[in-house]
């Protein structure tokens, strides 16, 4: 199967097949409402953003593995996503990336 996403002039057009089909088009210099923005807070309560080095408060378990993230283990946060479970995006040290519920981690 031949698959390619390409954008050009803020339009994302994806190729399968060589049939030219557009996805989705927006302009990169809309802003977003209030109400589409969101926020995400960490177990003391601070707002978490895009960047911040954040630290695990409890052992987690890795679905579908037989590895654990230990408490103290920091990981980056990469993006933020909304939702009812993780959150948040991140590249944990010695795990690799994977999402993450904000209530088990803290500022580091």
């Amino acid at each position: 199967m031949f698959c390619k996403l390409l954008l050009f002039n803020s339009v994302l057009i994806i190729l399968i097949y060589g049939c030219v089909r557009v996805i989705a088009e927006w302009s990169p210099l809309e802003k977003l409402d209030e109400e589409e923005l969101f926020t995400v807070k960490d177990f003391n309560g601070t707002l978490l953003n895009e960047g911040d080095k954040v630290t695990m408060i409890k052992d987690l378990k890795i679905k579908g593995s037989s590895q654990v993230i230990k408490v103290g283990t920091k990981a980056i946060i990469r993006r933020i996503r909304e939702g009812k479970d993780h959150q948040l995006d991140c590249k944990v040290d010695g795990a690799g990336e994977m999402m993450v519920t904000a209530k088990f981690v803290k500022i580091a």
